[in-house]
């Protein structure tokens, strides 16, 4: 029994490490911006997923340091500054960097 103890704490261990690791890597402050961060993403992501104007499973979203990069592709001019506005309005962002390309019309 003590084995599997020490077993399970060794794991817990070593997840607990590569988890704080994680804000290291990305060149974060501390696991709290990450989180932030993450959030952040989540709430964008779901924004254009309630909005249909904006095609949520084209568009990418990353957060770092609060600054959401916004990429993929677009069916129109109004769809890309739509993404836009959507992410500028979540609580939590400071900038957007909008990356999304215009499809051309077919």
């Amino acid at each position: 029994m003590n084995i599997k103890t020490l077993l399970a704490a060794s794991m817990t261990a070593v997840a607990l490490i590569t988890m704080s690791g994680c804000a290291v890597t990305r060149g974060q402050e501390s696991v709290g911006a990450y989180v932030d961060d993450t959030a952040i993403t989540s709430s964008v992501k779901a924004r254009f997923v309630d909005d249909k104007s904006v095609d949520a499973s084209a568009i990418s979203v990353e957060t770092l340091n609060g600054t959401v990069m916004l990429s993929g592709f677009a069916k129109n001019a109004n769809e890309r500054a739509m993404a836009e506005s959507i992410a500028t309005k979540v609580k939590g962002v400071k900038a957007v960097k909008n990356e999304i390309a215009v499809r051309p019309a077919a």
